[in-house]
């Protein structure tokens, strides 16, 4: 029997041990700077004002936040960065990052470099996962005209099916690689063709193991019980549900949307019931391990340690593969080296791309750690007290 886990989230020495002083300094900047929404957005302007100029002010992006949440500009450069995380054990899972291409040339191009991180990963020890989001591979226009039932053109459906194949050729891939992909969730307005295409790939791909993944925000009222859906569905088709839970990352723009349209919000009314929904969706995976697969894709200290003490109470071995856990690459490493370190499976999304194409990613980043309450400043203290630490060593 697993005995109890001696976790603890406020071992700094430990979730920094891979950053040097001057990493970490770095890093006190960055989190300093996001903790005051004024400066942050005063920031933010700079620096989109500076790209539209087309200044030259790249160099100074990729000193400064783009280093602290990005691998790279490309997947030869992310490579220390994912030999320093593993030598950890902690797994990184190569996001390609590049947003805002609406072509079918771009969408070849993205389908082309994920196979590429699908290869990869199935070379390194040091890559558990890949990961794609279905923007990058169609036209969001197209998945939400899908979505309403509207009826499509020949062009239209000729397009879509353009869209299953790219996402065939991953999900065989990954298959073929031994790789579980993790299907990205976006936008609830078309989320439905994406849970299609999931629970397509599930079933092509999942008979012996979870290969293909797909991807539930908790903020949604819906997701839960879609979840719950989602298993039953793999239980009668005879496959195995691969399930990763996050809370979301859409919330503001949700509830925007609804008001503007005048429809009821997806979005469960308090953060309160967001985080019921996230831990009895980590209790409902864990109740059918049998059946799937899980990654637990969250910040938040409570539901890593109840996803832990589950583990204990049902018996599961920490390193269970059908149980991962995951944060991203520069954020809560008190969360993820002190999860790795008492022996349980852990991974950083690891976001790559040219500097230009990554700025949406790191702007949304920016805008989480300004309005998420305490997140930055949750950060901020960690650093804080490891720099003390190293201070007084």
């Amino acid at each position: 029997m697993e005995s109890e886990p001696r976790l603890s989230f406020e071992d700094t020495a430990n979730a920094f041990s891979y950053k040097s002083d001057k990493e970490l300094k770095k890093a006190h900047f960055i989190f300093s700077t996001v903790n005051h929404p004024w400066i942050s957005a005063m920031a933010q302007g700079s620096v989109k004002l500076a790209l539209n100029l087309r200044l030259p002010i790249e160099g100074i992006i990729r000193k400064t936040v783009f280093d602290h949440f990005v691998g790279g500009i490309s997947i030869e450069d992310c490579e220390p960065v994912m030999q320093k995380l593993g030598k950890f054990g902690v797994g990184a899972i190569l996001d390609y990052s590049v947003e805002g291409e609406d072509s079918e040339a771009s969408f070849d191009a993205t389908t082309k470099e994920i196979l590429r991180t699908i290869e990869k990963a199935g070379k390194s020890k040091f890559i558990p996962f890949s990961v794609f989001k279905v923007t990058g591979l169609a036209a969001t226009e197209l998945l939400e005209k899908i979505q309403k039932g509207t009826k499509l053109s020949n062009e239209e459906i000729a397009a879509f099916q353009r869209v299953r194949t790219r996402v065939d050729k991953l999900c065989r891939a990954a298959y073929e690689n031994k790789v579980p992909i993790l299907v990205d969730a976006e936008e609830t307005w078309i989320q439905e063709p994406i849970d299609m295409l999931a629970d397509e790939m599930m079933a092509l791909y999942n008979k012996e193991e979870a290969i293909v993944f797909n991807t539930y925000q908790l903020y949604r009222t819906a997701s839960l019980s879609n979840l719950k859906k989602a298993y039953q569905k793999a239980v009668d088709n005879n496959y195995y549900l691969g399930a990763k839970v996050v809370r979301g990352a859409y919330m503001e723009k949700e509830r925007a949307r609804a008001e503007a349209q005048g429809y009821p919000s997806p979005i469960h009314e308090t953060k309160e019931a967001t985080d019921k929904a996230f831990n009895d969706a980590l209790l409902f995976c864990i109740d059918h391990i049998d059946k799937i697969s899980l990654m637990c894709g969250s910040h938040n200290e409570y539901s890593n340690l109840y996803l832990t003490r589950l583990m204990t109470e049902r018996k599961i071995k920490r390193d269970d593969k059908r149980v991962w856990f995951a944060q991203l690459f520069g954020m809560s490493d008190n969360i993820s080296f002190n999860l790795a370190k008492e022996g349980y499976k852990v991974a950083k999304y690891v976001p790559y791309g040219p500097v230009r194409s990554v700025m949406p990613y790191l702007f949304r980043r920016a805008a989480e750690n300004t309005s998420v309450a305490g997140q930055s400043s949750r950060e901020l203290t960690m650093i804080r007290k490891e720099l003390a630490r190293r201070k007084n060593k």
